[in-house]
């Protein structure tokens, strides 16, 4: 896993206070990525973590107290690139609609490229509960105001509420589990995001025949 671009540090690591110390951190991070991802939070170890990272045992514990630390920071830093990954892609004059067909499209490609960030965020429900929370908290709270953004300029209902949020929320979480983690590039992402934006467009609910 490698996100240069995500160069703020977690919540839960020490900040380093240098562009070395930065670095070090980042492989710290990415290196646990792969190692939580492969084998997950038990079986993984902060010895095989450093040997990833090509860094100090010592030079661990200069940023994380324990396994537990690094893993808290890890699922933020992961929370906190899907965020960067769907808000770069966003258009901003585009219409709302638009804007989430462009952030699904962009988190599926995230997903397809970073496959263990679900096994990760999953396992964070039982070794970090406040983080996960958190997680889908803050994403559902990012579409939510998209929705209301839309709807401030007429083009969303203007009863939508944070359970049509967390529905969207939903709905991209299963789609970026079946057609990018587990059959990757059975369908491209941009056409999985189309058709879910025609959904959210239309429905599903038959329409009768005008005139009648």
């Amino acid at each position: 896993m490698d996100m240069e671009k995500h160069e703020s540090a977690p919540l839960d690591a020490k900040r380093p206070r240098t562009e070395r110390g930065r670095r070090t951190l980042r492989k710290l991070l990415d290196a646990a990525a792969i190692e939580f991802g492969e084998k997950g939070f038990h079986e993984a170890s902060i010895s095989t973590i450093t040997a990833r990272a090509g860094t100090a045992l010592g030079s661990f514990y200069t940023y994380f107290d324990s396994k537990e630390a690094i893993f808290q920071a890890l699922v933020r830093d992961m929370s906190e690139a899907v965020k960067l990954a769907a808000r770069e892609a966003l258009d901003e004059p585009a219409p709302a609609l638009e804007r989430e067909r462009q952030a699904l499209a962009a988190f599926l490609r995230f997903a397809a490229e970073h496959k263990e960030v679900y096994r990760i965020i999953d396992e964070a429900e039982f070794v970090d509960p406040d983080s996960y929370r958190q997680h889908y908290e803050t994403t559902g709270a990012r579409i939510l105001e998209r929705l209301r953004e839309g709807a401030r300029k007429g083009e969303l209902r203007g009863d939508l509420e944070e359970a049509h949020a967390w529905a969207i929320m939903g709905m991209n979480v299963f789609l970026g589990l079946r057609y990018a983690v587990w059959d990757d590039g059975a369908m491209p992402p941009e056409r999985v995001a189309a058709l879910a934006n025609d959904l959210l467009a239309r429905g599903i609910a038959r329409l009768a025949p005008q005139g009648d």
